[in-house]
C-alpha cells in the first residue's frame, strides 16, 4: 500500500513538476524580450494589400486598401516584429522573434508556405536588391542572418553587432548592408558581397528606424533618447547634424522624392515632417495613436500610410499633412 501511495505521489509529483515546467516555457515565450515594442507595415507592390503587425499583439492583419476593410486576421503569432513583401507582391515575410522564425505567405491565400528557422531574436528584416536574399536582424544572438529566399534557408550568419533591432536597410547600389545596434548606438556597415563588417557610424541615442536617399548619400536615423533625427555623411560615415523633432520618435521615413522625412513620434501621437533641404522641420502632423516606425508612401507621392497602436492605418495627405481617413480593424 505505501508503495502504491509513494509511486502515486511521485507520479502526482512528475506531473505537476511538468506541468510547471510547461507553463513556464509558454510563459518564457510569451514574455521574451516582451518589453522591446516595435510595429510593422508593408504594402503590396500593387498597392492592393498592407499587412499590419504590432509585437504586443499575437495577431497581424491584413487590410484590402481598395475596399478600406479587413481580409484576414492571421493568428499564431507571438512577438510579430517585421514585415516585408517580395517584389512580385506574391508572397510576403513576416518575423517573430519569440518563434524564432521567418514565416512565408502567399499573399492571395494568407496561407503559410514556409517557416525559415532561425533562433530566438529574429527582427527587423529587408530585402537586397534584386530580392534574392533577406537579410535579418538577430537581436537575441546579436547577429545578422543572411537568407537564400530560393532555397529558404541562411546562407551566412554575421557576428558583432550589438542588439540589433528593427532599423536594416540596404544601400540603394546595393552593396552595403547598414545595421542599427540598439545597446551599441551605433549603425554597422556590412559589405554585401563579402558579408563581412566593414565599419561603422557611431554617436546615436537609442536609435531606432533609418531611411536612405536615392543616391545613397545621405542616411537618416531616428534617436528615440534624444527626440531628434540625425543626419548622417554615408561617405565620411559620421553624423552632420541632428535635427530636434517631437518626443520619443521611432520613425525617420523618407519620402519618395527625398523631398522629407517623417519622424514617428511615439510619445506625443504626431509626425515631425523635416525639410530635408533646410533640415528644419516644417510642420507637425497630428491626430495618429502612438506612430511608430511603421510609416509607408504611396507610390504617387500623395499620400503616407501611418500604423497606429491599436493597429489601424491612418491615412495621412501629403498636401496638407493631416489625416484623411483611419482603417479600423473588426
Amino acid at each position: 500500500m505505501n508503495v502504491i501511495k509513494k509511486t502515486v505521489t511521485a507520479l502526482t509529483l512528475g506531473v505537476a513538476l511538468a506541468t510547471t515546467m510547461s507553463a513556464l516555457a509558454a510563459e518564457d515565450r510569451w514574455t521574451f524580450d516582451g518589453d522591446i515594442h516595435n510595429n510593422s507595415l508593408a504594402v503590396s507592390p500593387d498597392e492592393t494589400t498592407a499587412v499590419v503587425s504590432y509585437s504586443q499583439r499575437p495577431d497581424v492583419v491584413v487590410y484590402d486598401l481598395k475596399t478600406g476593410k479587413v481580409r484576414q486576421v492571421l493568428t499564431g503569432y507571438v512577438t510579430p516584429r517585421n514585415i516585408v513583401f517580395s517584389p512580385t507582391g506574391d508572397v510576403f515575410y513576416l518575423s517573430d522573434s519569440s518563434l524564432g522564425v521567418v514565416r512565408k505567405i502567399d499573399t492571395k491565400t494568407l496561407k503559410v508556405i514556409a517557416d525559415i528557422p532561425l533562433g530566438a531574436g529574429a527582427f527587423g528584416t529587408t530585402l537586397s536588391k534584386d530580392g534574392s536574399l533577406l537579410y535579418v536582424n538577430n537581436e537575441a544572438a546579436s547577429t545578422l542572418s543572411v537568407i537564400d529566399l530560393d532555397h529558404q534557408r541562411p546562407v551566412a550568419v554575421v557576428p558583432g553587432f550589438s542588439q540589433p533591432r528593427q532599423g536594416i536597410r540596404v544601400s540603394p547600389d546595393g552593396k552595403t548592408v547598414y545595421v542599427t545596434n540598439f545597446l551599441g548606438d551605433k549603425i554597422t556597415l556590412v559589405d554585401s558581397k563579402t558579408n563581412k563588417i566593414e565599419g561603422e557610424i557611431t554617436g546615436f541615442n537609442k536609435l531606432r528606424a533609418i531611411s536612405i536617399s536615392a543616391d545613397g548619400s545621405t542616411l537618416y536615423a531616428a534617436n528615440s533618447g534624444s527626440n531628434s533625427i540625425a543626419v548622417v555623411d554615408t561617405q565620411k560615415r559620421a553624423i552632420t547634424t541632428t535635427v530636434m523633432v517631437g518626443k520619443d520618435p521611432y520613425g525617420a521615413a523618407l519620402t519618395p522624392d527625398g523631398l522629407h522625412v517623417y519622424s514617428g513620434n511615439l510619445g506625443d501621437n504626431s509626425l515631425s515632417v523635416i525639410d530635408t533641404k533646410t533640415l528644419k522641420v516644417t510642420t507637425t502632423v497630428t491626430g495618429l495613436k502612438a506612430p511608430r516606425q511603421a510609416i509607408v508612401f504611396t507610390k504617387d507621392k500623395s499620400k503616407a500610410y501611418v500604423l497606429n497602436e491599436d493597429l489601424s492605418i491612418s491615412t495621412v495627405d501629403l498636401a496638407s499633412n493631416k489625416v484623411v481617413s483611419t482603417l479600423k480593424p473588426d
